[in-house]
């Protein structure tokens, strides 16, 4: 871990230096770009050869079967099986607060408006399954769509070099009732989802992380399809006073350090003896982990920030708009309006970010890379329409119709003028 004093002058500086390429580089950019042509041309063909090029396995057929779903579902602990339930029921309670309501208004005789609340009508979920396989992620991106009232939902998800997606994944999804599930990730899978194949009906939104290839097939996609974001690699600030407990903390950053070699692990602290321990404790732990590889090339990227006081901290973290964000402070609560720029927001010593991952009912799908300062987190929102409705009378129409016709005739547009003019001449 690099400890750095900062002053507040240096703020923009270390966002420049910690800021990702929005774009990966150009051989990524045109691979997917190839991949993707291929799909749209070449459809089912064109899937299978580049999941055996990549994953090692020619998936035929594409979709998983109800039997795979069955041995799946057995195979797992009933314990296990316990977990997905309670934690479906608690993102549940939490994400059915967020679903919007139609409303109308009629600011004049005459005059009704309003907004209606539609879902979508299918999406494509991508749950990750190359360094590590996701059942947390099934639940986190199928609840809100369900809520929603999303009618089709499709899982993508690599399977390992045998044609096996793992367990896990295939027992979330049949908890919850999902049954189109497809053995392919990659931007082969992207493509397929959005343009469609003979075996994939297209969808009208793709959500969920993956690598860099799935990021760049996702941004190349979007326009034909929705998606939630281009998620880059995770992330978690901490804030924390003197009084703060270093292991904990250093537990906390590794926990993200070990998803991706460049992930974000940052310290924000008035206190250097703080940081310090931190540091040393960062090692000692990554020694005993699984992921200890993945965790010391991650190390590398580590940083700790000495600030003048906590309001600085709370200033630094929202130019830095992290994915995470644990306050490890006395009494943090009070904080929390101090918070501009976050995906999610951990307070206390005893709220890790695991509780957020994995089933305290907040979505773990969050904007990363600084795109917390105007996106949020995925929610019931993303898997509805809002469509808007309007209805005049003859009376109101003609009450408005001089206006009407001097606006568009100002724009140039005649014809929109003209289409009121026929009716209130």
């Amino acid at each position: 871990m690099i400890i750095e004093q900062l002053k507040e002058k240096d703020f923009i500086r270390v966002k420049k230096e910690l800021s990702q390429n929005f774009l990966p580089e150009k051989s990524v950019i045109d691979t997917v770009t190839e991949i993707l042509g291929d799909v749209k041309n070449n459809g089912d063909d064109a899937v299978i050869r580049y999941t055996q090029k990549f994953d090692g396995f020619k998936p035929q057929p594409l979709q998983v079967s109800n039997d795979e779903m069955d041995l799946a579902y057995k195979a797992v602990p009933s314990d296990f099986i316990n977990i997905l339930q309670k934690s479906r029921e608690n993102i549940e309670r939490f994400h059915i607060n967020q679903l919007p309501k139609s409303w109308e208004i009629e600011p004049e005789n005459g005059q009704k408006m309003g907004q209606l609340v539609r879902p979508l009508e299918s999406v494509a979920l991508y749950v990750p399954g190359g360094k590590a396989a996701y059942p947390s992620s099934v639940l986190m991106n199928a609840i809100p769509a369900q809520i929603a009232g999303v009618e089709r939902i499709a899982i993508l998800t690599p399977a390992d070099a045998n044609g096996k997606v793992n367990d896990g994944v295939l027992a979330a999804a049949k908890v919850l009732g999902i049954e189109e599930v497809y053995k392919i990730g990659g931007a082969q899978a992207i493509g397929a989802a959005a343009m469609g194949t003979d075996s994939i009906a297209a969808v009208d939104k793709i959500v969920g992380p993956g690598n860099i290839y799935v990021a760049e097939a996702k941004r190349q996609v979007y326009g034909l399809v929705d998606i939630d974001m281009i998620a880059g690699p995770s992330e978690v600030l901490v804030i924390a006073d003197d009084d703060a407990n270093p292991s904990w903390i250093a537990a906390d950053l590794l926990a993200q350090g070990e998803h991706d070699e460049r992930a974000g692990m940052i310290l924000v602290t008035p206190s250097v003896r703080l940081a310090e321990q931190v540091a040393i404790e960062l090692v000692k732990q990554t020694e005993r982990l699984s992921r200890n590889k993945i965790l010391m090339e991650s190390l590398k990227y580590a940083k700790a920030y000495i600030v003048e006081n906590l309001d600085q901290a709370f200033d630094l973290s929202n130019i830095l708009a992290p994915e995470h964000l644990e306050l490890q402070i006395n009494d943090p609560y009070p904080y929390l309006d101090k918070v501009k720029n976050a995906g999610s927001v951990f307070l206390g010593a005893f709220t890790p970010e695991t509780l957020g991952d994995y089933m305290a009912g907040p979505n773990h799908t969050l904007p990363t890379s600084g795109a917390a300062r105007y996106a949020s987190p995925l929610g019931v929102y993303d898997f509805i329409k809002r469509p808007s409705y309007l209805s005049f009378s003859e009376s109101a129409l003609n009450k408005v119709s001089t206006d009407l016709q001097v606006f568009a005739n100002l724009e140039g547009l005649t014809a929109h003028a003209n289409a009121v003019k026929v009716r209130c001449s």
